[in-house]
């Protein structure tokens, strides 16, 4: 039952197979496994790369059987379209193209699986790459917020310097005034006369200016810190919304273009692999000798080919004949007398009936 499958599986005929020994039977579903296994490693690596593009096991799962039917059928297809000749050369240019269509096979088989062998190494560079884009994100998003920010933090350095300069005039005022009354500076007087009272007026004023001042400038350095936090928060909602986008980078071609950054040499010797195994069936056609199953085949389509011919010819003459005959029986017909009166008879009731028809016509235009 399990070599029947197989056999099947090779695309040989199974009733010409079944007239050949039991090591020619072997020969077949042996390639026949072939091609099956091949199938179920390209139905796996399939599912698996489908997984990663769908994260859905029902989806990966159903699609990854429909590519294997696929290669299964493709590799079929070429093992049995191979015929054996006498001449290895032309079984060669017979299996080149189908060769070529095995190597591109074997490229989309394997890309998956190397995916799947190399996936630690693999998260690494993504892990890598992720923290990069992270860092190049938040640089990028700073820019549009880092100069209102700054223009802001200057206006409260500017609100704070307006302060600190008031009260460097006012602390002024004070030692100004107190030497007077001390008589160490101004008049030299000791006591508090008119021109201390206007010192001291005078430093009042610039006090009250300066209380007045540090409320004012409170208040606009708490609305412009409001401002900034307002900024901060929406860079930081910015950063939360664009983070899952990074956080997904881990699709399929991130993966390959992350495999491409690891030493070539596994990826090589796997692709090695896989080719091995998807032009195997073919080589093993192409260096197993003729046996009965070629030969018999062979004569099957040779005399397929030669009753094609002999029906072909056959018609040919068949219609060659039957036109020659055709033109001697209308030759000697034409001969005939009593065949030319009833024509000319038949052609006469005509023309009578025409002449008839357009004097009815003119007649009625009249």
């Amino acid at each position: 039952m399990l070599q029947r499958f197989f056999i099947f599986c090779s695309g040989a005929d199974t009733d010409i197979l079944e007239e050949c020994s039991a090591g020619e039977q072997t020969k077949y579903a042996g390639i026949g496994a072939t091609v099956f296994f091949t199938a179920v490693m390209a139905t796996i690596a399939a599912t698996y790369a489908l997984y990663t593009v769908f994260d859905t096991y029902y989806t990966a799962i159903f699609f990854g059987l429909i590519w294997g039917l696929l290669i299964f059928n493709l590799d079929r297809f070429i093992v049995s379209t191979i015929k054996k000749r006498e001449n290895f050369f032309d079984e060669f240019l017979q299996a080149a193209p189908r060769l070529l269509l095995a190597v591109i096979i074997a490229v989309v088989i394997a890309k998956p699986l190397e995916l799947k062998i190399f996936e630690k190494e693999i998260n690494q560079i993504l892990l890598e790459e992720k923290n990069v884009m992270t860092l190049e994100n938040k640089d990028q998003l700073a820019l549009q917020y880092t100069p209102s920010i700054n223009a802001l933090s200057s206006e409260i350095e500017t609100l704070k310097n307006e302060i600190t300069d008031k009260e460097i005039v006012v602390n002024s005022l004070y030692d100004v005034y107190i030497s007077e009354a001390e008589g160490t500076a101004g008049t030299e007087l000791l006591g508090k006369g008119p021109v201390y009272q206007e010192k001291r007026d005078k430093h009042d004023a610039e006090l009250a200016a300066l209380t007045e001042l540090r409320t004012t400038n409170a208040t606009k350095i708490e609305a412009i810190e409001s401002q900034i936090a307002t900024l901060a928060s929406e860079y930081q909602t910015k950063v939360a919304e664009t983070q899952p986008v990074i956080d997904g980078f881990d699709g399929l071609m991130a993966r390959v273009n992350a495999l491409e950054k690891l030493p070539w040499l596994p990826s090589f010797f796997i692709f090695l692999l896989f080719l091995a195994i998807e032009t195997s069936p073919i080589f093993a056609k192409l260096l197993s000798p003729r046996g009965a199953y070629d030969l018999k085949l062979e004569e099957q389509e040779s005399a397929l080919s030669s009753w094609v011919v002999q029906q072909k010819t056959q018609r040919e003459v068949l219609i060659t004949t039957d036109r020659d005959v055709n033109n001697r029986v209308y030759a000697d017909i034409a001969e005939e007398q009593e065949l030319y009166d009833y024509k000319r008879k038949k052609a006469r009731e005509l023309m009578q009936l025409q002449a008839d028809a357009f004097y009815k016509k003119q007649k009625s235009i009249l």
